[in-house]
């Protein structure tokens, strides 16, 4: 079960009203990597856990954590809101980057992309929005049930999630809204550590490759360890991945500087004629001069 305690985590306090970095705020909430992804994420990750139990406990510790987050985001973006006057924005947009967002610069694109959405109302509340509207889907979320898979989606979900709060940090100068940004980037150094320590146990025991349980026999072998090369140039020949031991210690990279191809060339049988598509000059001529009837199209089985 769970158990709500009234204090915030830590503070939630803005200095002052800010309707437009309010909409920014949005994106840590319910963007892609904002802090309901990973709390859905982790939490379903907990509940599908079938390893052993510090797993599950570990995974659901974290994830009841990330409730927290989206509270304290919630109530930090309801308190810029609040008591906000309609001259704000205005008063915002004598700022050139503030005029940017209201000129019609995404904020999303600053945040997510690092570039720089006409601010809609957000009412009084925090939304389960991103930074653009746009609402937050369980699609953002990765519960495989295999638990390395999972953490090295956790890892990739910490580091674009603190590297959004870093960019934010630097998009506002509210002595308030940073103390509380302070805190989450500092509990995403953890978190990304966490999932680092916990990928590591997991390949001593399992190895690197997701998955595990699957023979290689069945894979075609000759090209598991080839990196090769598809574009002009051979820069890419000295890297990590292109020389020496696989990180599964199975092999050595080989380096593929002309690949070439090995499958066949397709060719694909015409379609049924009742489907009206583009088939084969000669079956074309045949149906433009009507030598082929309705009726009999009608009669051919679905295929």
């Amino acid at each position: 079960m769970f158990y709500h305690v009234k204090e915030l985590q830590y503070d939630a306090k803005p200095s002052h009203p800010d309707p437009v970095y309010a909409k920014k705020l949005q994106e840590i909430l319910g963007g892609q990597y904002g802090e309901m992804s990973v709390m859905m994420q982790y939490l379903f990750q907990g509940w599908n856990c079938r390893a052993e139990g510090k797993y599950r406990d570990m995974i659901l510790d974290i994830a009841t954590e990330e409730i927290a987050h989206v509270e304290m985001i919630a109530t930090m973006i309801a308190q810029l809101l609040d008591g906000a006057p309609a001259n704000d924005q205005e008063q915002g947009a004598k700022d050139p980057a503030v005029e940017a967002v209201l000129g019609g610069m995404n904020p999303q694109h600053a945040i997510v992309n690092g570039l720089g959405a006409q601010p809609n109302d957000n009412g009084l509340g925090a939304q389960p929005n991103d930074s653009v509207g746009f609402p937050w889907t369980a699609r953002y979320t990765i519960a495989s049930g295999n638990l390395l898979a999972d953490f090295r989606a956790n890892l990739n979900a910490e580091s674009q999630g603190r590297l959004q709060v870093c960019r934010l940090y630097e998009m506002t100068t509210d002595p308030g809204v940073r103390d509380m940004l302070s805190f989450l980037i500092a509990r995403d150094t953890m978190h990304q550590n966490q999932w680092m320590a916990a990928i590591e146990e997991l390949e001593q025991t399992q190895g690197a490759i997701v998955p595990s349980t699957f023979n290689q026999e069945y894979e075609k072998q000759e090209v598991s360890y080839s990196f090769m090369n598809y574009s002009e140039g051979e820069e890419s020949s000295s890297g990590r991945w292109a020389n020496g031991p696989t990180f599964d210690g199975q092999a050595n990279f080989e380096y593929i500087q002309n690949p070439k191809a090995m499958g066949q060339k397709p060719s694909l049988q015409p379609g049924p004629a009742y489907i009206h598509g583009t088939n084969p000059m000669d079956m074309r001529m045949m149906q433009g001069a009507g030598k082929m009837e309705p009726n009999q199209m009608s009669n051919q089985p679905l295929q």
